[in-house]
Order: C-alpha cells, then structure tokens, then sequence
C-alpha cells in the first residue's frame, strides 16, 4: 500500500511510502534536506515499523518539537495502523 503522510513544523512537506505488513520500502520526503533524507530512505529500506521507531521516533530539530525523521517514525505508525483496521 502507498502512503502519504502530511507533515509538520518541519522542512519536509510530505512523506510517502509503500508498506506491507509492517516492512517499509520506497520512502520518499518532498522537502527538507535533499541529501540527508535521500540517505535516511536508503538506511531504512526494508526496515520495520518497529525499528524505524525505536530509532527515530522523538528525534527534533533544533527548537522544533519534532523532525522529519520524527514525522518518518509517526507516519509509519500511522499507516501500519491503518492497514490493521483495513484487514
């Protein structure tokens, strides 16, 4: 399933994503730090919700409350939980 996630108060606009079961592949962020987000999508290719948010979830961005990797790790919750509710 393809997945976009709004996010907030960060550069990022938007994330997508496919995600099957709880694997998470193709991750793409419109906005925020070309290269640095490219990377992070690469390092999490395959990974699982779970690991995204051991690892990401909290993580800010200087004063901000959160982060794109933080926004990464609560929208793939969000759609893990969403495809649960769909079963």
């Amino acid at each position: 399933m393809r997945y976009e996630y709004k996010t907030e108060n960060t550069c990022a606009q938007i994330i997508a994503f496919d995600i099957e079961g709880n694997v998470v592949k193709n991750i793409e962020f419109s906005g925020g730090c070309n290269g640095n987000l490219k990377a992070i999508s690469k390092l999490l290719q395959g990974a699982t919700v779970e690991e995204i948010e051991s690892k990401l979830l909290g993580n800010t961005c200087g004063r901000r409350p959160t982060s794109c990797t933080d926004q990464l790790a609560r929208a793939v919750r969000a759609a893990y939980e969403q495809s649960q509710n769909q079963s």
